[in-house]
């Protein structure tokens, strides 16, 4: 695909963090964006959206829900490309169709796939993944390999020191989803091709009114806050460091992976790996004015080498 090639896209739970800086990117290079919303009566978040640059005219909304995934057929239909930005973070207890969001994710990017076939018109549908589904804990889970590749997966029958119930379910949830969503790319090869892109945790400017969840982990040190830097200390263990990228590499990364000529299979997106200890000098050094507990410096930096990484 030629960069100043104009396609129909669409993009799957625009009102996140990352969700308004792609669909603005995708406005910027002259494509038509589709853009998904639970709810299209949300003022604030619909508001957001049209008011990026080119949306009057290259923007169109639609109201799906992760939970009804069949409602974003809609949104799919006529496009060339679907970037699934859509997770379900916390469980709608009033949906007796699944137990958790890791059912429900999973049914999510099953149906958004099955979407994507029956339109006779998408190429590529691009995931985002999580690195929190790349462990790199070796089989006996006692230790860990000194790289990361597509073969590294979290094992969700390990009993990990650190993390909340969110995090953990956030981390099964994102699990089972990117490997249902790149089973698609073998069942239907040729039809469909799909590319999961598994992020670090992702920084920098946003365009939300408030502090996304991602930047409330990097900075937990900082602001003292120890429920979220307790998944800081999951990320670690986890992965053996804390993947990091900006937001907009994230951005400029799923556009390079729509403009392949043809792409499929799995990628890392991270700009650095430090370790939680890293972090927290680096916040004592350049912030002194603020004071971080000596505890929360004092982990040990493991090495690792990310392949395959955009």
């Amino acid at each position: 695909m030629k960069r100043n090639q104009n396609r129909r896209v669409c993009v799957t739970g625009a009102s996140g963090y990352i969700g308004p800086w792609l669909v603005r990117k995708l406005l910027e290079n002259g494509h038509t964006v589709h853009a998904t919303l639970r709810n299209l009566e949300n003022a604030s978040k619909a508001g957001l959206l049209k008011s990026l640059p080119n949306a009057e005219d290259k923007l169109v909304l639609f109201q799906a829900d992760i939970y009804n995934a069949i409602e974003f057929d809609a949104a799919i239909k006529g496009c060339d490309f679907v970037f699934h930005v859509a997770t379900p973070m916390l469980h709608d207890t009033q949906n007796s169709q699944y137990k958790d969001t890791a059912e429900a994710a999973v049914a999510g990017a099953r149906l958004i796939a099955e979407s994507c076939i029956r339109s006779g018109t998408v190429k590529r549908l691009i995931y985002t993944a999580s690195i929190m589904a790349s462990s790199q804990l070796t089989e006996d889970g006692v230790g860990l390999r000194s790289y990361v590749d597509e073969s590294c997966w979290t094992p969700l029958d390990h009993s990990f020191t650190h993390g909340t119930d969110f995090t953990l379910g956030y981390t099964r949830s994102k699990t089972l989803a990117e490997k249902a969503v790149l089973s698609y790319s073998e069942k239907y090869n040729g039809e469909l091709e799909v590319v999961t892109l598994c992020c670090g945790l992702v920084g920098g400017e946003t365009l939300l009114p408030y502090l996304p969840l991602t930047v409330e982990v990097i900075f937990s040190q900082l602001r003292g806050n120890l429920y979220w830097y307790n998944s800081l200390k999951l990320s670690e263990e986890i992965t053996g460091s804390v993947p990091l990228v900006h937001i907009e590499d994230v951005c400029n990364a799923r556009l390079f992976c729509m403009e392949r000529p043809s792409m499929r299979g799995r990628f890392f997106c991270a700009a650095s790996n430090p370790s939680v200890k890293g972090i927290g000098l680096f916040f004592q050094e350049y912030y002194p004015e603020y004071k971080i507990a000596k505890e929360r410096v004092s982990y040990v930096k493991r090495w690792n080498l990310f392949l395959s990484v955009y």
